[in-house]
């Protein structure tokens, strides 16, 4: 639009030139204002750090590309077959005898001889009418013939201290941790699953029983995270009586540790990494509490890169050189990882080709700091300065390109966020903490969730050495 010269001499005219100057500003900041609310708008989990659960209904997943095979199995693969659980698991056998000869008809008698063969088996699971075993402590009193008064057996005060046993509390307590069905939903499956009553109070105490005895648990999951050589931390938003805290997550190959956290900052970070962040290198996203780390000991979460690089190619114009070369880095990043992790090629090899690639994302990122938009500007200058801590995953064993590593722990936390909205108390942030710490640790390394919480609760009934985590 041509600039308005008002008249020589004409105050009006000044005037009204003012108010259009000042009302093309305020359309021009208006028209940023609906860009920036429209790109958020259009935030899905491609092109953003939403999970992909977030997305509307009107989001469908990228097409794959077909592969000319069929669908299901494919010829030649591993097969699963049930397994025959071996003599001790079996409760009960039914026999079945052939009564006649399918052939001529005559009577078959019921001892094998040495020439039949092994008996052909099935096996069937099936649940008692009541799973629970119900025990009652009688206290009996007796009369003495001597003297004439009564004594009373007593009930012995561990017996007393408890009215479920350590099997059910710790089916509990695995319905909440790893199941994460909130405390009504436990209730109810207790008293309809196992015909044993109770009350929300009773599911509380005995939560807060668990937390008791997976406290050293805790503590050595969280040793193993911190001295750890190479770890994975991310978070997520938690809630404590309504208020917003952070549930921090750090995990290595065989260890997951949890803290509830009142902030996001680095040292909410360091209460669960350890002081200075700990030892060892930490992967993770680029949020600015871990800039006090050091872009040498990081390795910054590639797939995030890759949905940040298609979010500028859907944004416009300005920005769609950026997304598009970004995206295409990505890709030969990636696909040099599955070379390297396939062992077509050494790390010699994967270093060198590195090199072509790290020129590249430096050529497109100083393009994009003049692209004349704002926030892929910044973007851009951010990724310059982390620039080491892009290729740590290249130099140093053990280390990923992406964070997905603490992004699987964490989500069945997130699953029980939405289901149970937080917790109501500290008591209950110290549940969490600890029941997702065991239970990503036991899955990391291939062991049974109830069989520990079951073993654990009753050695700390009885005061007895507590089962190693780690």
């Amino acid at each position: 639009m041509d600039a308005i010269v008002p008249a020589v001499g004409c105050g009006t005219c000044a005037l009204l030139a003012a108010q259009v100057e000042l009302l093309k500003e305020q359309v021009e900041q208006l028209r940023r204002q609906v860009a920036e609310l429209q790109a958020r708008l259009d935030q899905n989990s491609s092109n953003s750090h939403k999970p992909p659960s977030s997305n509307p209904p009107w989001i469908k997943p990228p097409p794959k590309k077909p592969t000319g095979k069929r669908r299901g199995g494919q010829k030649g693969h591993q097969g699963h077959h049930r397994q025959r659980l071996p003599a001790e698991r079996v409760d009960q056998y039914v026999h079945h005898y052939p009564e006649r000869c399918r052939h001529c008809q005559a009577q078959l008698p019921r001892e094998a001889s040495p020439n039949d063969p092994p008996s052909g088996w099935h096996q069937v699971a099936e649940l008692p009418p009541t799973a629970a075993i119900i025990t009652e402590h009688l206290a009996h009193a007796r009369t003495c013939p001597d003297c004439g008064r009564l004594t009373r057996a007593s009930i012995p005060d561990d017996v007393r201290a408890h009215v479920i046993g350590p099997v059910l509390a710790a089916m509990m307590s695995y319905l909440a941790g790893r199941c994460h069905d909130g405390r009504r939903v436990v209730l109810e499956m207790v008293q309809d699953l196992f015909g044993v009553p109770l009350s929300l109070g009773s599911v509380a105490n005995y939560e807060a029983d668990m937390t008791a005895a997976l406290a050293q648990a805790h503590d050595q999951a969280l040793s193993a995270v911190q001295q750890a050589p190479v770890k994975n931390v991310d978070e997520t938003g938690w809630k404590q009586a309504g208020k917003r805290r952070w549930l921090w997550a750090a995990a290595t190959d065989t260890a997951a540790c949890f803290a509830v956290q009142l902030k996001r900052t680095w040292g909410a970070a360091c209460d669960l990494l350890g002081k200075r962040g700990g030892k060892g290198i930490i992967c993770s996203d680029r949020h600015w509490g871990y800039a006090p780390l050091g872009v040498r000991r990081r390795q910054i979460c590639w797939a995030h890169l890759q949905r940040d690089f298609v979010k500028w190619s859907d944004k416009g114009d300005k920005t769609r050189l950026l997304g598009d070369d970004g995206q295409a880095i990505c890709t030969g990043l990636f696909g040099l990882w599955w070379d390297f992790r396939q062992r077509r090629i050494d790390r010699r090899q994967l270093r060198r080709a590195m090199l072509a690639i790290r020129r590249r994302l430096r050529q497109v990122l100083n393009w994009g700091l003049g692209c004349g938009d704002k926030s892929a500007g910044n973007f851009c200058r951010n990724l310059l300065k982390l620039g080491p801590a892009l290729w740590t995953f290249a130099r140093m064993e053990g280390v990923e390109p992406t964070n997905n590593h603490a992004e699987r722990v964490l989500r069945p936390a997130v699953l029980w966020r939405k289901n149970s909205f937080g917790c109501s108390g500290e008591g209950g942030c110290r549940f969490v903490e600890r029941m997702l710490s065991v239970v990503q640790t036991l899955r990391l390394q291939g062991r049974g969730v109830l069989e520990f919480l079951t073993r654990t609760l009753t050695a700390h009934r009885a005061g007895l050495p507590l089962p190693q985590l780690v």
